[in-house]
């Protein structure tokens, strides 16, 4: 036989697929051999330890519900019109002009009745008027309250303070996180403390 011809045969032999001899792992197969694997357990611990196989799956059930609620909570939390829109709402009752005074006056009355995630809604709009009126930054409704951390002229320090305040406000307000009334006193006076003007930088 020639050469050519038996290299040829022996080239066509060898790149048969039973002559692969790399093991490809496909991940299908290996999710079923698993899932296949975890189901014959589960029939194990059922037929050797039905007591605490009947517990263990309870417990998995409770597990499951719980965080169906929390998770349809703050999804929940997440639709709603100011979560939506990342805007707050400006509405204060029985004022028809909208200033800093009238957000932190209205701020104050919702902190006393232990609404303190509205409230630090209010004291954030009061702070972001009072810089607005120092001309450290210009209010728009239409703004999310991140947006001013980027415009803001303030020093370096002051721009931390509002970022800091913008990321209370979210993690309160839009990310369902309880707020107290030491939440709120440590906004109040950083706010305050924002809103006197001592970072605003001169244009």
């Amino acid at each position: 036989m020639p050469a050519d011809s038996l290299r040829q045969v022996v080239a066509e032999v060898f790149t048969r697929p039973e002559y692969r001899w790399v093991e490809h792992q496909r991940v299908a197969s290996w999710l079923t051999r698993t899932w296949l694997d975890l189901i014959a357990w589960l029939d194990r611990m059922e037929g050797q330890h039905p007591i605490g196989y009947n517990i263990g799956l309870a417990l998995i059930v409770v597990a499951l519900v719980f965080l169906l609620v929390h998770i349809g909570y703050v999804i929940w939390r997440i639709v709603q019109p100011a979560a939506r829109t990342g805007k707050i709402a400006l509405a204060v009752p029985g004022r028809a002009i909208m200033d800093a005074a009238a957000h932190l006056e209205f701020a104050e009355q919702l902190a006393r009745t232990g609404r303190y995630a509205e409230a630090l809604a209010h004291r954030f709009l009061a702070v972001v008027l009072e810089l607005d009126r120092r001309k450290a930054l210009r209010f728009h409704a239409s703004k999310t309250p991140a947006e001013y951390v980027g415009e803001a002229r303030l020093s370096d320090s002051g721009r931390a303070s509002l970022a800091g305040l913008v990321a209370q406000l979210y993690r309160h307000l839009f990310g369902a996180v309880p707020c107290g009334l030491s939440d709120y006193a440590v906004f109040d006076a950083a706010a305050q403390e924002l809103g006197e003007g001592r970072y605003v930088v001169p244009a």
